[in-house]
Parts: structure tokens; C-alpha cells; sequence
């Protein structure tokens, strides 16, 4: 089982260089549906996306249809018209590939798709303040809840040893 990340035709580069930035620490496949509103070499994205591209798992679709056609799965939808919390979703009883699914940060994702798989769409819940939540702060937390049910056995919980190491912070002690 694979998780991935669908971003149905993003307009900010700076949300979608978080997001591939999310999408290599949790290992998921990034998805992205054209048309963008940025160019994939833009300097904001390149910020966001920091030296973590040349990691990234992804595939450009020219549609929704075209990726719908190429993609098989457990889809699952997330928008502010849900009426589930995405708390419902028990990933650790899926085996296909999981495909989370975003809409465009200023109209989301078509009302006929949401409408015709309302029973895949989930709402992240927030107060009655707020329209929605940040994009790319929504996928971070699709992707942690989702890999945490399904303890994915390729993230690793303490400082990695290709970086600072593991007890890298033990040195400090009584300082």
C-alpha cells in the first residue's frame, strides 16, 4: 500500500513546495493536475521545496479524468462541502494504494465530483470562523493521520543518523 497525494490544478508554488516537501517525509507519491497557476521551476516553489525535489515521487496528469483513468484505489476526498471527519477513515484496513485527494486552493475541486462521491469526501473539522484551512497544512495532516494508522515502516521516529543522528541532542544535557 502506497499513500499518495492529489492536487487537483494548485495555484500557490509556495503550498505546493510544502507539499512536496510533506510528500517526501511521509514517502507518498504527489500527484499533480494540470493547469497549474505557477510554473513547476518557479523560484517560490524551488524555496518551498528546498533540495527535497530530487526525493520526490511524482506524475503530472493533464485532467481529472486522464488521472482517474491511470490510477487505481481507495480514494478519498477532502473538502469543505464533507460531512464526515477524516477521524472515520480506518487506512489500516485498505491493501490498494491510498489517493488523497485536494482541490485548488481558491474553488477546491468540482461540485460534481464531490457531489457524486460524497461517501469518500471528508472535511477536516475547524470552527465556523473559517472557510477552510491552509492547503498544504491540510495534507500534512491527511498524511500523518494516515501514516500513523498504517505505521509506515519507512518513517523514522528520532533525529535520522543521515542527519544529526539519533542522540545528537544528548550532548546538551546540563548545559
Amino acid at each position: 500500500m502506497k499513500l499518495n497525494v492529489v492536487l487537483f490544478e494548485p495555484e500557490i508554488p509556495q503550498n505546493t513546495g510544502n507539499i512536496m516537501r510533506s510528500c517526501v517525509g511521509f514517502d507518498a507519491k504527489l500527484h499533480l493536475i494540470k493547469p497549474y497557476g505557477f510554473s513547476l521551476d518557479e523560484k517560490h516553489l524551488k524555496r518551498a521545496r528546498l533540495d527535497y525535489f530530487k526525493y520526490l515521487n511524482y506524475e503530472e496528469y493533464d485532467s481529472l479524468t486522464d488521472f482517474l483513468n491511470k490510477n487505481k484505489g481507495d480514494f478519498f476526498i477532502l473538502s469543505r462541502y464533507g460531512h464526515k471527519s477524516p477521524k472515520e477513515i480506518k487506512f489500516n484496513q485498505y491493501k490498494n494504494d491510498i489517493y488523497l485527494i485536494f482541490g485548488k486552493e481558491s474553488t477546491g475541486l468540482p461540485y460534481d465530483f464531490i457531489a457524486n462521491n460524497l461517501d469518500k469526501t471528508f472535511r477536516i473539522p475547524t470552527t465556523d470562523k473559517v472557510r477552510s484551512l491552509n492547503l498544504s497544512n491540510c495534507v500534512a495532516i491527511m498524511l500523518y493521520l494516515a501514516s500513523s494508522e498504517i505505521d509506515d515502516p519507512n518513517l523514522i521516529f528520532h533525529e535520522p543518523d543521515t542527519l544529526k543522528g539519533e542522540n545528537f541532542i544528548d550532548k546538551f544535557k546540563g548545559e
